[in-house]
């Protein structure tokens, strides 16, 4: 019986081309071994000799040949059947049982081929029976390795003409060797057809790198009717930038150094301040001639769509790469470069270091590898580049690495980014959910007219419940650092749908806490980054306010005026420890202060927080203060605050449920590695920063503030949401439950009144707190046993010791405290319209003397 053929309608299958070929060829020596049997010859292989017998030949292909193969429009899956031999035919025995070994094939397996479960069943066991058993299994195999091969494949890559893996067989160049512009392989290009204008028409319109929001539909006739074909988004970065791609999937011809290396031409990355180190800011080659390259290893078969190129990060040299060529291999031995009708494609590369610029391929390629050739650079400089690969990796169920690493989410939130009127709608809409725990509320506006919006969570919201504590989540102080944005919109649903659906943590936490959420301090800077899209923003644009300020830096420095004091012991003006006002040069007009600055300050002096965290992005680190360092001839020194202890347990307890934070294996993401501090930095030992918002919480209100660099990215692509919101949820919500730690209480006169602005201090830390309105206050401590002070204008001061147990809830710690005699004496005197007398401490002075020569 002759093997089946089948149309399948799907082109460039060269697995299963590559399957066949070796069976064809096997065939006539099989046949000829079966002519020998029949007249009486044993020449069966030896079972030593089977594994020669199925060694797959050399294949030298030609040019014409190889695009013959390419174009074959059928594809032949099994061995035909041997043609008949003269002489009558010999009587056919009985169909013994299938002998161990034998691969069973069951009928539903094989309906498209057309090839009937029984008569494939025979052929087998005449073909066992006939030749050596290790040859026949080794034949089957083969056989089933091309009907698996071809139903993946034929499933997971529906490319048009397509010959993924002729080149692997008849190409082994060296590794190194360079792709000059006469060497040719047919690429592996997505045939577009109908699609190709479309998408082409769609670049081009394109001002930056966006996802799209909907799938755009075609629809296109067919012999049998009409079908609707779906074009898939545009294909998202590899990440180079998230470092989603490692270092050792990097690699290039030559480098100056190893601080010039592959593994540092990701895009945006940043460079140390002394660039002759290990981090530098981009991948240089060793030579400035046009036969450098650096490569991307994307470990499995990718469409690549597009490039996005930068210069080198740095403070003292120019270099960039002004034109650039794309080559695509599958086994990094041959290269094709990307061609149009007049040769190869000469990208346009960058004018200037910083700004990205992106380069969509004139058809999506399909391949393992990537290869940027730099072909002109700027000629005061020198060949460096930093890079990001846009592509979409083909499915691949077979393969386990990938699936194992692969990261998914079961929450059912929303995914994408939200420009302003968006946010505002995610607002209203989770308000809608979740009436009774939500409310939504401004705090000012931006420079050009934008409310800062707040979403408020609580069991009760829009009031302050005496004895519960306040907690904020702020984000977007730099506009263009969008991740913290969408972490807390994905926070602020997540803990609805929590809610509604019963979940215990989440409903205690609610009951418990009064939380506030405000994910764009400056709206008008995340316009900007917005409008440039994912990737193409650079890692500033953004970053400032409308006038041009940034916010993160833009608080009154208190630090000065507290160190100054307590250095000049002898000076009259004396500095608290806590509650530090507000110069008057800052509160003026004309000092420069953004507005966005002015509104959170009035926001954190009117709600008493307890606990903050500032989401940033660019890093993955966990910053507490102080922000500045104490010493003004140093740029870099661990400055503690009294309470450092317990800032460097609040900033753990965020990186140590973080995925990656504290993950030793992870790389840094630009210059600094925080894993010998545990995912977690002293910001003054970091880079000094005066007038932080962490400093200036700390020292001005009872919060205490931490900056969360939430992920190398600051702007990642929509795609990445879904494992980034992975990495951050258990840590957004452990970090919103230290609140609960330390101490609280209330602290109340004789009658049981509360007693507000009475100052709370504990023995052996140099900072005080202060209690509220309703005169309740909470104190962030680590476990321990503290003996803790209050005292208030008018009323006697009192101590007690508290200890702060391991367990999370905060220890609960009153004090009643009863008015001095002077301060009765005055409230009588006042209630009965007689104001006491007020004499001077020389006057008092001069009647005790008078009063004792009278007794002498």
């Amino acid at each position: 019986m002759s093997c089946a053929q089948e149309e399948w309608g799907v082109r460039g299958l060269s697995g299963i081309c590559r399957v066949t070929r070796a069976v064809e060829r096997a065939a006539p020596r099989a046949a000829g071994q079966r002519r020998k049997a029949a007249s009486g010859g044993s020449h069966l292989p030896r079972a030593g000799r089977a594994g020669r017998v199925s060694e797959r030949p050399s294949v030298r292909v030609s040019e014409r040949q190889r695009v013959r193969a390419s174009e074959r429009p059928r594809v032949r899956l099994c061995h035909p059947a041997p043609s008949p031999q003269p002489g009558p035919a010999p009587a056919r025995a009985p169909s013994p049982a299938a002998p161990a070994g034998l691969f069973q094939l069951p009928e539903l397996c094989l309906p498209s081929l057309q090839i009937k479960f029984q008569d494939s069943q025979r052929r087998l066991l005449r073909r066992h029976a006939m030749i050596a058993r290790g040859h026949s299994q080794l034949w089957l195999a083969l056989c089933t390795f091309g009907l698996a091969l071809l139903e993946d494949v034929a499933r997971a890559v529906p490319m048009d003409d397509q010959d993924y893996y002729l080149q692997e067989i008849t190409n082994r160049d060296h590794y190194y060797s360079f792709p000059y512009p006469g060497e040719e392989f047919f690429p592996f290009t997505e045939q577009p057809g109908e699609e190709g204008p479309i998408r082409a028409a769609e670049a081009e319109e394109r001002p930056g790198f966006k996802p799209s929001r909907k799938e755009l539909k075609q629809k296109k006739n067919n012999k049998k009717g009409k079908s609707i074909i779906e074009t898939p988004p545009d294909c998202p970065p590899l990440g180079l930038e998230t470092l989603k791609i490692t270092d050792f999937q990097l690699h290039a011809s030559t480098a100056k150094r190893y601080g010039l290396g592959a593994h540092r031409g990701r895009l945006n990355i940043q460079a140390g301040v002394n660039e002759n180190d290990f981090y530098d800011g981009a991948w240089c080659a060793g030579r400035n001639d046009p036969y450098q390259w650096i490569e991307v290893d994307a470990r499995r078969l990718t469409k690549f769509t597009g490039v996005i190129t930068q210069g080198r990060n740095s403070l003292w040299s120019s270099n960039w790469v002004t034109s650039y060529r794309v080559l695509v291999s599958n086994d990094s031995h041959a290269w094709t470069a990307v061609r149009n009708e007049s040769g190869d494609v000469i990208f346009e590369g960058n004018s200037e270091k910083e700004i990205p610029v992106l380069n969509m391929l004139p058809v999506p390629l399909v391949a393992r590898y990537i290869r940027i050739n730099p072909r002109s650079w700027f000629e005061e400089g020198s060949i460096c580049l930093r890079l990001e690969i846009l592509g979409c990796p083909l499915p691949d169920p077979n393969n386990y690495y990938h699936r194992r690493n692969e990261m998914t989410t079961t929450d059912n939130l929303d995914f994408k980014h939200h420009n302003y009127k968006e946010m505002r709608q995610l607002m209203k809409t989770v308000n809608k959910m979740c009436p009774n725990i939500t409310r939504i509320y401004n705090i000012g506006k931006s420079n050009q007219g934008l409310k800062l919006y707040a979403v408020e969570i609580s069991d009760n919201p829009g009031e302050h419940e005496v004895g519960e504590p306040e907690f904020h989540y702020i984000a977007g102080a730099h506009g263009n650092e969008v991740l913290g944005r969408e972490l807390i919109l994905l926070l602020m649903q997540f803990m609805c749908q929590e809610y509604l659906a019963g979940n215990p943590r989440i409903v205690h936490l609610i009951q418990d806490t009064r939380i506030h959420l405000l994910p764009s301090v400056n709206p008008d800077g995340y316009d900007k980054a917005y409008k440039a899209g994912s990737e193409l923003g650079g890692w500033s644009l953004g970053r400032w306010t409308q006038d041009g300020i940034d916010i993160n830096n833009n608080f009154p420095d208190l630090n000065s005026l507290l160190w100054e004091s307590e250095d000049q012991k002898k000076s009259k003006r004396k500095v608290p420890n806590h509650h530090i006002p507000i110069p008057d040069w800052y509160l003026s007009e004309n000092a420069t202060v953004a507005v966005e600055t002015r509104a959170i300050i009035a926001w954190m002096e009117k709600i008493p927080f307890v606990l903050g965290g500032n989401l940033q992005g660019g890093e993955l680190v966990v910053a507490y203060p102080y922000d500045m360092v104490r010493s003004m001839w140093k740029t870099q020194d661990y400055t503690p605050t009294p309470d450092d202890h317990v800032f460097r347990w609040l900033a753990y307890s965020y990186a140590s449920t973080h995925r990656l934070m504290t993950d030793a294996r992870r790389r840094a993401c630009h210059t600094e590695d925080f894993q010998k501090e545990d995912g977690t930095v002293n910001g003054a030992s970091w880079h000094t920063v005066a007038g932080s918002i962490n400093d200036f919480s700390y020292l001005h209100t009872n919060c205490f503030e931490l900056s969360i660099y939430v992920g190398c990215d600051k702007y990642p692509h929509e795609s990445e949401l879904p494992e980034e919101w992975e990495n951050n949820r258990e840590s957004l919500i452990v970090f919103m439950e230290q609140v609960h730690r330390g101490i609280k209480g209330i602290v109340k006169d004789v009658h049981g009144k509360g007693i507000p602005n009475a100052v709370i201090s504990v023995e052996g830390v140099n900072h005080d707190i202060r209690t509220g309105a309703d005169g309740d206050y909470w104190r962030l401590l680590n476990p321990g046993e503290y003996v803790v002070g209050v005292k208030a204008e008018g009323y006697t001061a009192a101590t007690k010791t508290c200890e702060v147990g391991y367990d999370m809830g905060a220890t609960q710690c009153d004090f009643t405290i009863s008015k001095t005699n002077l301060a009765r004496i005055k409230e009588i005197m006042r209630k009965f319209g007689k104001q006491p007398l007020s004499l001077s401490a020389r006057r008092l002075r001069q009647r005790a003397r008078q009063w004792q020569q009278r007794r002498r």
